[in-house]
């Protein structure tokens, strides 16, 4: 009954929305292209090198959809794609906990090749944040610590084959028991690296690699020392943003290429880690925005208790420029990089959101209901402080991601049959107006474990495709006829 009623209404308002909107609201610019990176909206898991989760692509769109899952027996937080249009995925395998390169065919979806990298070690989330170079290499870190940047093309068989096209060592710079978390370049094509424990590091292209460490001490890089770094890494024109589980950073190299911090500012850490979320402190990845260059401003939430809050800063001074209480009232919390855009900024919740036992260490309170929830923030056009849009409730499920193209927000959404989630949770395809935060479209597409879109991230690929990592697998979403 649950899943046949929803899927009425999501044919019913399929039939009133399919237009769409008159035309799609005008965010302001996104950053310019950085060069060293493959197409903006596909080339990093949260659309680019400043994390602002939009996409210049147009999405599936309200209509009927086919969503096909593919099986692959393991969680997939990364699919990328790149100029060549092929998919990429990084997906970590549930028996060898190996992250695994699957190249992927776009006409379908359905697997081309794969490639483990050399060692172990991955979480069932993934382990490394990777990227898609202009060479549509994906760029990932093995278990080892090498930098590895893996290709693909034909073999002299003419089947698909990915393959380790070059490596970089990192062991210099991560101290014993540390890993690299992070990677992603700047617009010197330099690639900034950083650890779990606080380690930033920068590879310049002559090969040449330094570090800074952040909240401990660079001479002694013992781990305890440094500050914690659960969350991806940003970079725009004016330096790389790096939010630790105490404080947010902004950096810049030095003239001999090592990387320096131009500010930092403290933020509400709260007293432990919430429900629904993967560590303490911030679950944001740092967001750079802006409606003037597309990064004038930077923005992350805190983890306040009971209300999580909005925090934007000036790129250039770290000066705030707002803290806003955002999400449905009472707890809160979000394990999820905000999308930014021009003067908006948009905020999902993941209060409760249930991971798999093992993934994550006790939290305040042990449990508690998906709340979900979504607000738009924008900022004022003097810049002088910030203003709530809109608020809504739905049980966003994934990363949503923001369509430049059609004015639209798109996620996946998780079901409850009670107060509390199971196993037999249903999911949908989910379509939100970015301009009134209303909900336009919601389309089942799977029951229970192996479909858990867990949080992570969807991207949208040419010809209205999305793609969305789950627990065992993917989902390749396209419009029907």
């Amino acid at each position: 009954m649950h899943g046949l009623t929803r899927s009425v209404l999501g044919a019913a308002f399929a039939v009133l929305l399919a237009a769409g909107p008159a035309a799609a609201e005008s965010f302001g610019p996104a950053a310019p292209p950085n060069p060293w990176l493959g197409p903006a909206g596909t080339a990093t898991m949260h659309g680019d090198a400043e994390a602002s989760d939009t996409t210049p692509l147009p999405g599936p769109g309200t209509g009927p959809v086919d969503a096909s899952f593919h099986p692959i027996g393991g969680a997939c937080p990364t699919i990328l794609v790149g100029s060549d249009g092929l998919p990429v995925a990084l997906c970590t395998l549930l028996t060898t906990r190996i992250p695994t390169a699957f190249l992927l065919d776009p006409a379908g979806g359905a697997p081309l090749a794969s490639l483990p990298t050399r060692t172990g070690g991955g979480t069932v989330l993934g382990g490394v944040y990777a990227f898609l170079d202009n060479r549509d290499r994906l760029v990932t870190v093995d278990g080892a610590g090498n930098l590895e940047w893996i290709g693909h093309d034909r073999g002299p068989d003419g089947a698909w084959r990915l393959y380790i096209d070059h490596t970089a060592p990192t062991a210099s710079i991560v101290p014993a028991g540390d890993a690299v978390s992070s990677a992603t370049p700047d617009r010197t094509g330099a690639i900034w690296l950083a650890t779990e424990h606080g380690t930033v590091a920068v590879l310049r292209a002559d090969g040449g690699i330094a570090a800074v460490s952040l909240g401990g001490d660079p001479a002694a890089r013992q781990i305890g020392d440094g500050e914690l770094v659960e969350n991806s890494i940003a970079a725009a024109a004016g330096g790389v943003a790096v939010a630790t589980d105490h404080a947010l950073y902004l950096l810049n190299t030095d003239a001999a290429g090592t990387p320096s911090i131009r500010w930092r500012q403290a933020y509400d850490r709260g007293p432990a880690r919430k429900p629904g979320q993967l560590s303490a402190g911030t679950g944001a990845t740092p967001t750079f925005f802006g409606p003037r260059t597309g990064s004038e401003y930077v923005a992350i939430t805190d983890n306040a208790v009971p209300q999580e809050h909005l925090l934007v800063y000036s790129t250039a001074t770290g000066e705030p420029i707002c803290s806003v209480a955002v999400l449905p009232p009472g707890p809160s919390g979000t394990e999820n990089s905000p999308i930014g855009i021009g003067d908006t900024v948009i905020v999902a919740g993941t209060y409760g959101y249930p991971y798999p036992a093992g993934a994550v260490g006790p939290s305040d309170p042990a449990s508690a209901p998906f709340t979900g929830g979504m607000t738009r923030v924008d900022v004022d056009d003097s810049g002088a402080g910030c203003t709530v849009r809109w608020n809504n409730t739905v049980p966003s499920a994934a990363v949503p991601r923001l369509s430049t193209a059609d004015g639209r927000i798109y996620t996946f959404t998780r079901h409850t049959s009670g107060a509390a989630a199971t196993p037999l949770d249903g999911y949908d395809y989910a379509v939100i107006d970015a301009a009134t935060g209303a909900l336009e479209t919601e389309q089942p597409v799977g029951v229970g474990l192996p479909v858990d879109t867990l949080e992570m991230v969807g991207s949208i690929a040419p010809g209205g495709v999305q793609y969305q990592g789950t627990v065992t697998g993917y989902f390749s979403v396209r419009p029907r006829g």
